[in-house]
């Protein structure tokens, strides 16, 4: 037993010199919890919405308030065309649009049925559920309100005033794989190139090489950029065996251009590979580099509407999100394989990456450089 406590001493020494990974692996769990438990939400609401209104009566402006009385439908987006609608649903500004006819009135009156067209964006599963979900309630409700005012004698619910005609697209069967599978690839390529790179300095450090590298007559930026290039190669292989994988066993539709998907793939992988560098030159140790990736890597999943859809979080963790790149891979890799969206509705995310990828590599090459000296 004296040898065991003796051991048992050295390890609590040991571990006491280190307070920085003391400090994560007792701060990390309050951090998630707090984080996740007020983040994650199921009941998507406040979905951005547009409106193209042929009516322009007290009538469909009265449905348009119900819409958003309920609080599932943010009506953002007043169109002037059907191709409007769909440029505003194809590029996910818009995530549901309601298109209400010009006779709408004058169906109302004389107690004929009309069709209140509402389009989903069924690429997100969760969200588009809900969606459909109250459309249809609120037809019912505002069918049977109608109905009781106009004619009292007819039984409520035998006529529906307001037919609301669903239309979802991009996942009209909602195959929960179509949906899941784009951004399973994100988080394996996150997963892999942060932690592959958040070890590369830090294990020159520990097997003491880096000093080895300082005298050399590289700069910093040249000796980051040479440590995150060697694994552009295999964050392509990752992305061509999960997409082969995809068409394969689970028949994913690739509705647009692959070259523009393996392009846009690369900036989240440089993105990915400049987080882990820069991990790498502020850990002191391995474990603190995978305690810092792993910190990084659970929000990746959940604030990035992989799982949970981004409009469903409180304001604070929708910016939060916002400074992940998953968050961005996941919009481009739904809308090119599941909706064939091409650069011109994605330049905002890829834009989101270059800046990022431009802060991450910019601080990590300063931050070794004050090392170096």
């Amino acid at each position: 037993m004296m040898r065991f406590f003796a051991i048992l001493r050295k390890e609590t020494i040991q571990m006491r010199r280190d307070p920085v990974t003391l400090f994560i692996m007792f701060l990390l769990p309050v951090v998630q919890l707090l984080l996740f438990g007020f983040a994650i939400h199921t009941d998507v609401k406040h979905q951005a919405t547009a409106v193209f209104d042929q009516s322009l009566t007290e009538e469909s402006r009265e449905l348009l308030s119900s819409f958003s009385a309920s609080e599932y439908f943010d009506i953002r987006y007043a169109a002037k065309s059907f191709e409007e609608v769909d440029r505003l649903v194809d590029s996910g500004r818009a995530k549901a649009g309601i298109i209400i006819p010009p006779d709408l009135s004058e169906n109302l009156k004389h107690g004929r049925e009309t069709p209140i067209q509402i389009i989903v964006d069924a690429s997100d599963s969760m969200s588009s559920s809900t969606a459909i979900a109250a459309a249809e309630t609120i037809g019912q409700r505002k069918s049977q309100e109608a109905l009781l005012a106009a004619h009292p004698d007819l039984a409520a619910g035998a006529l529906r005033l307001y037919d609301i005609r669903l239309r979802a697209w991009y996942n009209r069967d909602a195959v929960t794989v179509y949906y899941m599978l784009p951004g399973i690839m994100g988080i394996i390529l996150s997963m892999t190139m942060i932690m592959i790179t958040s070890m590369a300095i830090v294990r020159e450090r520990e097997r003491g090489t880096l000093e080895q590298l300082m005298v050399t007559p590289m700069q910093p930026w040249e000796l980051l950029l040479g440590k995150i290039a060697p694994y552009l190669a295999v964050g392509y292989v990752q992305t061509t065996v999960s997409l082969l994988v995809g068409l394969a066993v689970f028949h994913i539709p690739v509705r647009g251009s692959l070259s523009l998907f393996y392009g846009l793939t690369t900036l989240f992988i440089i993105a990915s590979l400049t987080l882990g560098i820069l991990i790498s030159t502020a850990a002191k140790t391995q474990m603190q580099a995978m305690m810092m990736s792993f910190s990084v890597f659970l929000p990746s999943v959940l604030l990035s509407g992989f799982v949970f859809p981004r409009e469903a979080m409180p304001l604070f963790f929708q910016g939060l999100s916002a400074f992940l790149p998953m968050t961005y891979y996941v919009d481009i890799s739904r809308g090119i394989l599941l909706k064939g969206n091409d650069l011109s509705a994605l330049w905002p995310e890829a834009l989101a990456l270059l800046l990022f990828i431009a802060a991450t590599f910019g601080t990590a090459v300063k931050k070794f450089a004050r090392t170096v000296r």
